[in-house]
């Protein structure tokens, strides 16, 4: 084929970590044609849970996400990410709210995933959601995990909906479905590796009696939490996980998202930190219009910005609170401002119908 510019040709592997001995043959390629070629590795799991063995790719690869589609992305509206970091309060009057509602309705009803979001049909979401869900399961873990009780398996895929806001207990799971603490806990690292599910972790530092162990789990398709509320919380940790991973991913610093809780109940949804340092603490109430009590105090102990994000309001507000402030908005405004790694561009509105088709796997390795 003649080539139409002078640009490094791009070699494409895709799927290939279901091979065997996939590193060896990568690493042998890339160590000897490296300079004249550049390598992408995609898959649909991350790369570790194929080959624990072989030939270490350590130093010759970057790894980038490719989450499903976020407000932040459709919405074309992000800020930079040193704008973010001086002020994240800091919010822009949107004039094209109505789009973003739009948006945030479609991403509730249909997730993010391409295929149904830019179908735009919540039965085409259905058919889509069974078969994505049957096939990774009775397929692809079957396939390539050593675990035997496929059933069970799929029984626990279909509790987190219902546990989604709160920390998950590990042994509740264990006597719900009649095995193990050890088979649950595994089980849901595999949910994780397949992208099915992601957890966050308890923020402990100056805290009181804040929770230790137990995570919160969220699900990336988002329609299969029923509960109007829990929905709402399970949007913005999609929102905010997809980018604390690609600004790690870029190497903005090294960011981690967790939630806090102590043992009087008190609890603020997530805080987003960067090198073990808060930046902002983020709370998702369907309709409040008043920060919480315990975001207050939280935002206190902590001395960092505070957002309270709400499913509908008109406007947004801040809040005194001692020496700082509280911003309660709308969640479909200020998530569409998160800084993210790349925008997609439109004249115009962006519409289900004028977006690139975009792959529902995970990128994993970039060459």
């Amino acid at each position: 084929m003649e080539r139409q510019d002078a640009s490094t040709p791009l070699v494409v592997f895709d799927e290939i970590h279901k091979y065997k001995d996939w590193k060896n043959y990568v690493k042998g390629i890339y160590d000897q044609f490296h300079d004249q070629y550049r390598f992408l590795v995609s898959g649909s799991g991350r790369l570790d849970i194929y080959q624990r063995g072989g030939d270490s790719l350590a130093g010759r690869y970057f790894l980038s996400h490719l989450w499903p589609f976020t407000i932040a992305e459709l919405g074309s509206r992000n800020r930079d990410i040193a704008s973010f970091l001086r002020d994240p309060l800091q919010l822009k009057i949107a004039a094209d709210r109505p789009h973003l509602k739009d948006i945030w309705q479609g991403l509730s009803e249909l997730s993010g995933f391409p295929e149904p979001y830019l179908a735009g049909r919540k039965t085409h979401y259905r058919r889509w959601t069974n078969i994505y869900s049957r096939q990774l399961i009775r397929e692809d873990i079957r396939d390539l995990t050593d675990i035997k009780s496929i059933g069970d398996l799929e029984t626990l895929y279909f509790l987190p909906p219902s546990r989604v806001g709160n920390p998950l207990s590990i042994p509740s799971l264990a006597t719900d479905l009649k095995v193990s603490y050890n088979s649950i806990q595994s089980w849901l690292s595999v949910f994780e590796l397949f992208f099915l599910t992601f957890t966050i972790s308890p923020w402990t530092q100056r805290i009181a009696r804040a929770i230790q162990k137990e995570r919160k789990v969220y699900l990336w398709d988002i329609p299969r939490v029923k509960e109007p509320g829990a929905r709402f919380e399970n949007m913005v940790a999609v929102e905010l996980y997809r980018a604390v991973t690609a600004w790690n991913d870029m190497g903005y610093g090294s960011f981690s998202l967790h939630f806090i809780k102590n043992k009087e109940q008190q609890e603020v949804d997530f805080v987003i930190a960067n090198d073990g340092a808060p930046i902002v603490l983020v709370e998702a109430k369907l309709t409040d219009g008043e920060p919480t009590k315990a975001l207050r105090k939280f935002q206190d102990f902590l001395q960092a910005p505070a957002v309270q994000l709400v499913e509908d309001a008109a406007g947004y507000r801040l809040f005194p609170n001692g020496d700082q402030s509280i911003l309660v908005a709308p969640a479909c405004q200020w998530l569409s401002l998160l800084p993210q790694v790349c925008r997609l561009k439109s004249r115009g509105r962006v519409r289900p119908q004028h977006l690139p088709g975009m792959r529902q796997e995970t990128l994993n390795g970039v060459l």
